[in-house]
């Protein structure tokens, strides 16, 4: 079994629901104990047509996971020619995390969408618990500087572009004080048309506005 210093973690994630849309965005840090292995570790990841997860803790488990939820949103696709919901996903992904709580991922996940329910955003903790979120959240270890910030800024019925601007300034708060938090800022935005990585130009232009 592998020391805690080797194992890679990912840092802040962060979700919001939006008028139109639902915003999922990260920081690009991986650490390994005190030491920073990685500034460019992906976090967020498209495993549906409109279904976005995020990752925080162990890479590894991480992406085992998230090739797992690829393949099965796929087939159920496939079996059933329909996209497979975001609390369908979420409640996949949790009973896999349940299931596991004796040997367990060390990770939090966000899922966030849209199905023909609407908008969706699901938080779910190493142990499989499931929690649906009504406007946002944050995981990792630079979350509480995170929540802060949306806490305050937070306002029902904000746009897609005021969500991700506010994602934005949480994380960059997050990587201000949080140590393990930092590198480049990784965003996207899902609607009910399709899910789309925000270029890089764009949160450097908010990043430059925000200074």
């Amino acid at each position: 079994m592998n020391d805690e210093k080797d194992i890679y973690h990912g840092t802040t994630t962060i979700g919001i629901i939006c008028s139109d849309g639902v915003v999922l965005a990260t920081d690009s840090r991986a650490t390994m104990g005190h030491m920073i292995a990685s500034e460019a570790a992906k976090k967020v990841y498209k495993i549906g047509d409109r279904l976005g997860m995020t990752i925080a803790g162990n890479v590894g488990d991480a992406q085992q996971l998230v090739k797992m939820m690829n393949i099965e949103t796929k087939m159920y696709k496939v079996s059933r020619e329909h996209n497979m919901s975001v609390k369908a996903a979420s409640n996949l992904l949790a009973n896999v995390l349940r299931s596991n709580r004796y040997y367990p991922f060390s990770v939090q996940i966000l899922i966030g969408g849209y199905d023909t329910s609407g908008l969706r955003l699901y938080s779910i903790d190493m142990a499989g618990g499931l929690i649906e979120e009504e406007h946002f959240t944050s995981t990792g270890s630079g979350s509480p500087m995170a929540f802060g910030v949306l806490e305050s800024q937070y306002a029902e019925g904000m746009t897609c572009q005021e969500g991700l601007i506010l994602a934005v300034r949480s994380l960059k708060t997050a990587m201000k004080r949080d140590s393990a938090s930092g590198s480049t800022i990784k965003a996207v935005v899902i609607t009910h048309g399709k899910y789309d990585k925000v270029e890089d130009e764009d949160i450097n232009y908010i990043l430059e506005e925000l200074s």
